[in-house]
């Protein structure tokens, strides 16, 4: 296939998730559900930030589910089960990101009417995820202390195309000499003005703040639906 070739079908391809994504955006806002789309690299401690999440959602009262796109296995899927939300699995079998159109089909049977938040664990990837419009609400990425504060400088794209950064393992800060204000300083190279929160699943240290925000980009979206 030629290098045009290639472009024109990836264009394409692009185009139908853009459509798509724009169908489920209208679809959620109909519904009033807020919808998040976490995205980074494997091992950031995503799905433990979401069990966590998902949990303390829940034990105030919000209805939660969730989907969870890996390449092949569940187990992600069994582990944020334990938090009492409603989840579903998508294996992409090989795919590094999720489409709209996967979530389409993953969405039959629900009533998104009866949902708070609607979570999105995309698969572990910093390149691929920051091409495709799921018809999220808020796009949230995660960097652990554990890779390093320049991260946001070596994936730029994703970062910028986020609305929140999130600084995971805080817990482990000191024993890999993470800098946190380095890693500040180059998310705000790269996305200046976006809100940064540094939260530990492990010690519970920063939750809150995240949960804070949550509730008020829920806020924000909600108004936003009905024209406030």
């Amino acid at each position: 296939m030629t290098s045009t070739r290639i472009v024109e079908v990836r264009a394409g391809i692009l185009k139908k998730n853009d459509e798509l994504a724009r169908a489920l955006r209208l679809r959620f806002e109909a519904s009033g559900v807020y919808v998040v789309n976490l995205v980074s690299s494997p091992g950031t401690g995503k799905t433990a930030l979401l069990e966590r999440t998902m949990r303390e959602l829940i034990a105030d009262g919000a209805r939660v589910a969730c989907l969870v796109g890996d390449l092949e296995t569940d187990n992600d899927a069994v582990r944020l089960a334990r938090s009492g939300a409603t989840v579903r699995q998508i294996n992409t079998h090989g795919r590094c990101h999720l489409e709209a159109e996967m979530l389409e089909s993953f969405l039959d049977g629900w009533d998104l009417a009866t949902l708070d938040y609607l979570f999105i664990e995309n698969v572990g990837n910093l390149v691929c995820p920051s091409s495709y419009d799921l018809g999220e609400a808020s796009r949230v990425v995660l960097l652990s202390v554990t890779e390093g504060e320049d991260k946001p400088l070596k994936y730029p794209v994703i970062f910028n195309s986020a609305d929140m950064a999130v600084i995971t393992k805080m817990d482990l800060a000191a024993p890999c000499d993470f800098d946190p204000e380095a890693a500040h300083a180059a998310i705000q190279s790269v996305r200046p003005g976006m809100q940064i929160i540094e939260v530990s699943s492990k010690s519970g240290a920063g939750m809150q703040s995240w949960l804070t925000a949550l509730a008020s980009g829920r806020r924000r979206a909600t108004a936003a639906y009905h024209g406030a």
